[in-house]
């Protein structure tokens, strides 16, 4: 498993590996910069501000979130995430990209309407200390020890769940727009590879509901806003709702999966920086009402892939791309949202359905890859997937409980390896 791997990569290590510097990685950097590492970032970006933009636009609205605060979110994570893959490419020369948790996000959609927002930026900002702290101490390793990636991504699979069979609900209340947006979202992932499915479907979405009178064009006012800074509050329900497990996803869905890619493509993945760079960038992105600016496990997947070069060494070219793009994005978000608040409900669901079939695929396979924690995958499954609140806290965290509990009582040898 990844995280036995970086237990004993931290004792070994300083607390953050030495890398090759800014300066050798701006230097460099041109003579990367070609078609297959602009392609490879562009993609990256494409994929991360298209369907999984939608997920926080869907979280927004399931938490009646204003429309600044909504923008200030989009701003936080797609600005300082972009900042945070430029930071690590540029300094260790690896294609190491910054974006935020999916998981987290869907996490949010539970949770948000229980709390008052305060109190969820209060949560964020522990969050982010939660992970700052085992970065630093080098405890991270030892925590996902205890907290197995099966049981992870089980719980991952189980509240992440409601998006996939948001596909079928959508096709039903809306089967004219439905159908054209599946029809090309195949078509183009059968014939072109380069091309993504979702931005395409997300275009020939548009256009059907221009035709058919979904699309709302009296709710769309475009106008700069800037984001808002917000005062947190803090509540011992929302450190175990929203903290907890929000710094659990961040180690455990996005960093140890993006070390497992950087490490099955030769990186030596820094990973205590990247752990401690998660959590700096969620402090940071707490107070404009972001839930995490993190390590980016598919972007650093595609921006690591022989797709960036054939020359690994250059790769990190692709992730330079993704950030610049991908802050531009961010700065950008209140021009772009107006315009995704106006499509059609059911669209929105069913593109973010879409946009989780790889996510979902992935947690799917790693909860139940191997014959270790079975039992505690299946009950974090199902759990996260039954929605259930207990003292407000949200399935996700008693999935993470119930799923190691199950384990210790049914697979405690598992735990010995």
């Amino acid at each position: 498993m990844a995280v036995q791997s970086v237990v004993k990569l931290q004792t070994k290590e300083c607390i953050l590996e030495k890398g090759s510097g800014i300066s050798s990685g701006l230097r460099d950097f041109w003579g990367y910069l070609n078609s297959k590492t602009i392609t490879a970032g562009i993609v990256a970006t494409i994929f991360a501000i298209t369907g999984p933009a939608l997920i926080i636009m869907n979280s927004a609205q399931n938490g009646k979130l204003t429309d600044a605060q909504t923008i200030s979110w989009l701003f936080s994570v797609y600005f300082f995430g972009g900042l945070l893959g430029i930071f690590l490419a540029l300094y260790y020369k690896q294609p190491i990209s910054g974006a935020w948790s999916i998981p987290g996000t869907v996490m949010m959609s539970a949770t948000l309407p229980i709390f008052p927002f305060n109190e969820v930026v209060g949560a964020y900002l522990i969050a982010g200390v939660i992970v700052f702290i085992l970065g630093v101490t080098g405890l991270v390793g030892k925590v996902m020890r205890w907290i197995p990636l099966p049981i992870v991504t089980g719980m991952i699979a189980g509240a992440m769940i409601r998006f996939g069979t948001g596909i079928v609900t959508s096709a039903q209340k809306a089967p004219l727009i439905a159908g054209l947006t599946l029809l090309a979202y195949f078509v183009v992932q059968r014939l072109n590879k380069k091309i993504s499915p979702i931005l395409t479907a997300l275009g020939v979405g548009i256009i059907v509901a221009l035709f058919t009178g979904g699309f709302k064009f009296s709710n769309v006012q475009v106008a700069w806003m800037w984001p808002q800074v917000f005062t947190p509050a803090f509540s011992g329900n929302a450190l175990i709702a929203i903290a907890i497990p929000l710094a659990v996803l961040v180690i455990g869905a996005e960093n140890a999966q993006a070390y497992g890619v950087l490490t099955a493509q030769g990186y030596k993945a820094p990973i205590n920086a990247m752990t401690i760079l998660s959590g700096i960038g969620g402090i940071v992105t707490s107070f404009f009402g972001g839930t995490n600016a993190n390590i980016a496990g598919p972007m650093t997947a595609i921006c690591c892939s022989v797709e960036a070069g054939e020359n690994k060494n250059g790769r990190y070219a692709a992730t330079i791309v993704n950030g610049v793009t991908f802050g531009a994005f961010g700065l950008f978000a209140s021009v772009a949202w107006p315009f995704v608040k106006a499509l059609p409900a059911e669209l929105v669901n069913l593109l973010s359905g879409l946009a989780m079939i790889g996510v979902l695929v992935s947690a799917f396979e790693q909860a139940f890859a191997t014959q270790k924690f079975r039992t505690g995958a299946f009950f974090a499954l199902v759990i996260g997937m039954s929605g259930i609140v207990i003292f407000k806290i949200s399935a996700p965290f008693w999935a993470l409980v119930g799923g190691v509990l199950a384990s210790f009582l049914a697979e405690p040898q598992d735990f010995q390896d």
